[in-house]
């Protein structure tokens, strides 16, 4: 499987005072590992539903029409790696639209101005959900660890998860994942 092709990248996780973690002194995040999962169809709990608004306080929601792949990555603003993604999610989320994928971001961490600053400066066309209360990424935690910020989940046709990839991903796996997702049969 080509989705199954997992990169070494790093992600951000709040500062813990872990000192095993083999991350370089004073880079402000810990290295993650890039790890790829995915579940079978068979093996897929139910549909994560997570709603709420975004940083211009318009309405955001995973909740699909039966034929969308919705694509969850939680970001903030000053994480190098949610930074150096963008370009990736762009190119997924513009090359991808036709095929019925939609990105939704989820920000725990940043106030209106740095997310829509953000936003403005990496040419962001998605909505990200203000998730300060934590109760998008404890929606997700249910069904599947998020353990890292950037984190990518993606959410099947019924809205169930079908992969995560923790840390920065590359468009060239999304895809992969996308089209593993697309090729399942239609209920």
């Amino acid at each position: 499987m080509a989705a199954a092709t997992a990169l070494l990248v790093s992600s951000c996780t709040a500062e813990s005072g872990n000192t095993d973690t083999g991350d370089v002194v004073g880079q402000g995040y810990a290295s993650g590992d890039g790890s790829l999962q995915t579940w079978s169809v068979a093996d897929r709990t139910d549909p994560v539903e997570i709603s709420g608004t975004d940083f211009s306080g318009d309405p955001v929601d995973t909740i699909g029409d039966g034929d969308e792949i919705v694509v969850l990555n939680t970001w903030y603003a000053a994480c190098p790696p949610c930074r150096a993604e963008v370009p990736a999610l762009l190119e997924v989320a513009t090359e991808r639209a036709s095929d019925g994928v939609r990105l939704v971001g989820i920000n725990g961490t940043d106030d209106s101005g740095a997310a829509l600053a953000f936003e403005r400066e990496h040419g962001v066309t998605w909505p990200s959900i203000a998730d300060t209360d934590g109760s998008a990424v404890a929606a997700l935690q249910d069904v599947v660890p998020v353990q890292a910020v950037p984190t990518t989940v993606v959410l099947d046709r019924q809205g169930r998860v079908a992969a995560r990839v923790l840390g920065q991903i590359e468009a060239s796996t999304l895809d992969g994942l996308i089209d593993d997702v697309l090729a399942e049969p239609s209920t």
